[in-house]
């Protein structure tokens, strides 16, 4: 038996927030603020933005590891912040963020359209998000209420190890009967996502404007001038650049000229892992 390569994309793993909900990834990093605040622990949105795409818990356990998150937590208990305290803060951020999710629950404009188009060229479509299984729960009903429903969905908390390692990707690889890795496309707005999706040997597509690096809502980003949208685009483009995406675009609505090109791609023999 020969080894055969690929020649098209079978499916499109999607993240969540940021990618195809929740346009400007607002629902995760708003309440970060708040869960910290109620243990009277200031942090910013600009800071809770830092370590977005990874699992919960490893997200508050990076916040607590910044100096002057520390330092601001020494203050208020006597003590750094220990993985006792990161679980108490995280226990607080859970209730939180189910209560609040639906406030940021809106598909992003053209997500629809899109994985319609995915659909029509024959690829299934995967999904895994940095939230738990019991927020996803509720992430995926509100979802299906606006027309979307994925094939797959997998929780960061329901592989051994979430982003930026490859389980939750390959999960979906697997549930969903993919063939090979290569024709598997990622698609993601942050780091940890773009290192999933190149760790699991698959190509990968950066979103500059729809979700944690931009962080504006829809109307705001449509209303930025053209000279400072360019400049935001090259400075999270610069921002991906250590994850190597295959690809950077503005928003899911993009995807559907990527996908083409990659299968353009594959069927001239090339491979993810060599880009």
């Amino acid at each position: 038996m020969n080894y055969q390569q690929p020649t098209q994309l079978q499916a499109a793993i999607l993240d969540w927030a940021g990618t195809v909900v929740d346009f400007g990834s607002f629902a995760p990093t708003q309440i970060f603020v708040e869960a910290f605040a109620e243990f009277g622990v200031q942090v910013s949105l600009e800071e809770a933005r830092g370590p977005m795409g990874m699992g919960k818990w490893d997200h508050i356990r990076t916040l607590c590891n910044v100096p002057e998150i520390a330092e601001r937590y020494r203050a208020a208990f006597g003590h750094l912040p220990s993985d006792e305290d990161v679980t108490a803060i995280y226990e607080r951020f859970m209730p939180l963020q189910i209560a609040k999710i639906g406030e940021h629950s809106a598909l992003i404009p053209g997500a629809l359209e899109t994985i319609g188009q995915l659909r029509e060229k024959g690829l299934k479509i995967g999904s895994c998000s940095g939230y738990p299984a019991v927020v996803m729960e509720k992430v995926v009903q509100l979802a299906a209420t606006n027309g979307y429903v994925a094939d797959h969905v997998v929780a960061t908390d329901e592989v051994p190890n979430g982003r930026p390692h490859p389980a939750q990707a390959l999960a979906n690889v697997i549930a969903l009967g993919i063939s090979d890795v290569a024709a598997c496309v990622k698609v993601d707005d942050t780091t940890p996502g773009i290192l999933e999706g190149r760790s699991a040997g698959m190509w990968t597509v950066a979103l500059l404007c729809s979700g944690n690096a931009l962080g504006l809502d829809y109307a705001a980003y449509k209303a930025l001038p053209a000279e400072k949208l360019a400049a935001e685009r090259a400075r999270i483009a610069q921002q991906f650049e250590a994850s190597r995406p295959h690809y950077m675009i503005d928003t899911i609505a993009d995807l559907p000229a990527v996908v083409e090109e990659i299968n353009g791609r594959l069927k001239r023999g090339e491979m993810p892992q060599a880009g």
